[in-house]
C-alpha cells in the first residue's frame, strides 16, 4: 500500500504544480493586458477561469481520497494537508487575476491618465513572489519560501502608497474618479496575490520543516 500511496502523492504533486503554472500564467497575462491595453489578452484570462475552478475541485477530491484511503502520517500527511491549502490559495489567485483582467478591460476603453505610481514595479514584485513560491513548492526549498514571505510587507507598503496617491488625485481630478478607483482596485488585487504567495511559502515551510509560522514575523531566516 505504501508504494501505491507514493505513486498517488507523485501524481498529486504534478497536478498542484500544473495548477500553479497555469495560475501564474493568468496573472502574467492579466497584468500584460493592462500594460499593453490588450483586450484580447484580458478576455483570454476571463475565459480560462472555469479551468482553474475545475482543477481546484479535482485536487481537493484527490487529497480527501488519499486521506480516507491511506490514513497517511508524518511527511505524507503534511504534504497532503499543505496541498489542500495551497490549492485553495491558487484558486483565489486565479480569481484575482480575473479581477485584474476585468478592470483592465474597462480601462482599455478609458482615457489614459497619469498617476505618480509605478504600477509596473508592483506587478513585477508580485509576479516574482508568486513564481518563486511555486518554485519553492516544486523544489521544497525552505530558504526560497522564507525569502518570498519576507517581501510581503514591501507589497503592503506599495498598496498603501497607491491608496494615498489615489486619494490625493481624487481631490484634484474628480472627473476621472472611476479610472482612479479601478487602478486602486488593481493595486489591492496585486496586494492580495502577494498575500496568497506568502501563504503558499508558509505552507512549503510547514511541509518540509513541520513548522507553523503563520503568525510569526515576516523575516528571512538564513
Amino acid at each position: 500500500m505504501s508504494q501505491h500511496l507514493q505513486n498517488e502523492i507523485a501524481a498529486l504533486k504534478e497536478k498542484i504544480i500544473y495548477m500553479g503554472t497555469e495560475v501564474e500564467d493568468r496573472v502574467y497575462r492579466a497584468t500584460v493586458s493592462l500594460i499593453n491595453r490588450n483586450e484580447k489578452m484580458a478576455q483570454a484570462v476571463l475565459a480560462g477561469d472555469h479551468e482553474i475552478d475545475q482543477l481546484e475541485v479535482t485536487i481537493e477530491e484527490d487529497c480527501l481520497k488519499l486521506l480516507a484511503l491511506y490514513q497517511p502520517v508524518a511527511n505524507d500527511l503534511r504534504f497532503i494537508i499543505s496541498v489542500l491549502k495551497i490549492n485553495s490559495d491558487l484558486e483565489r489567485v486565479g480569481d484575482l487575476a480575473v479581477g485584474i483582467a476585468e478592470r483592465s478591460s474597462y480601462l482599455i476603453d478609458q482615457p489614459q491618465i497619469t498617476i505618480p505610481f509605478d504600477m509596473s514595479a508592483m506587478m513585477q514584485t508580485v509576479e516574482s513572489m508568486l513564481t518563486r513560491s511555486i518554485e519553492a513548492l516544486v523544489n521544497q526549498d525552505v530558504q526560497k519560501a522564507y525569502r518570498v514571505r519576507s517581501e510581503d510587507d514591501r507589497v503592503d507598503a506599495m498598496n498603501r502608497e497607491m491608496y494615498a496617491l489615489v486619494k490625493n488625485e481624487l481631490a484634484k481630478d474628480p472627473e476621472h474618479i472611476n479610472i482612479l478607483l479601478q487602478n486602486l482596485s488593481i493595486s489591492r488585487h496585486l496586494e492580495r496575490i502577494a498575500d496568497h504567495a506568502s501563504n503558499i511559502a508558509e505552507d512549503v515551510i510547514y511541509m518540509v520543516n513541520a513548522q507553523i509560522i503563520r503568525h510569526s514575523p515576516e523575516t528571512f531566516e538564513d
